[in-house]
């Protein structure tokens, strides 16, 4: 074994003494507040983030998603019309109808404007759908049944 000298003695006790009155600890902590300002100053000094207006979604716009007309077809429509048949359920079948260019009910042309309106204010057999879905919902139907 090698000999300690007065040297090392003397730093080992001051190190030990110096940890136990926790002037290490103190230190480090100075030193990690010292480095939190310098941060904090620096993000502060950074200009903000540009303001953005969101994106509006497809079912905002003048068409409607035909995906998500189909999930809200499935949930409040299919319970009366079938999506792939033009069979009668309690309503007409609904396959086809953009091809047939009318509705089988009344015999009016099939238009967007059309759809739109029968969902809203629908007929004697069928509720109107305005109070129940969304704007966009109705448009995301629309759309969704113009590709049946």
């Amino acid at each position: 074994m090698e000999k300690i000298t007065g040297f090392e003695r003397g730093f080992i006790i001051r190190w030990s003494r110096a940890i136990r009155r926790g002037g290490i600890v103190k230190r480090n902590y100075l030193i990690l507040g010292i480095a939190s300002l310098a941060v904090a100053g620096a993000l502060l000094a950074q200009d903000p983030p540009a303001k953005t207006t969101p994106k509006k979604s497809a079912s905002h716009g003048a068409a409607g998603s035909a995906v998500r007309g189909k999930e809200v077809f499935e949930k409040k429509c299919a319970m009366c019309h079938f999506a792939d048949s033009d069979a009668k359920k309690i309503g007409p079948g609904l396959k086809g109808i953009s091809k047939r260019g009318t509705f089988t009910v009344n015999g009016n042309k099939v238009t967007t404007e059309s759809l739109t309106t029968w969902i809203e204010n629908g007929d004697s057999q069928m509720p109107g759908m305005k109070d129940n879905l969304e704007p966009a919902q109705i448009k995301d139907v629309v759309a969704y049944v113009k590709t049946l």
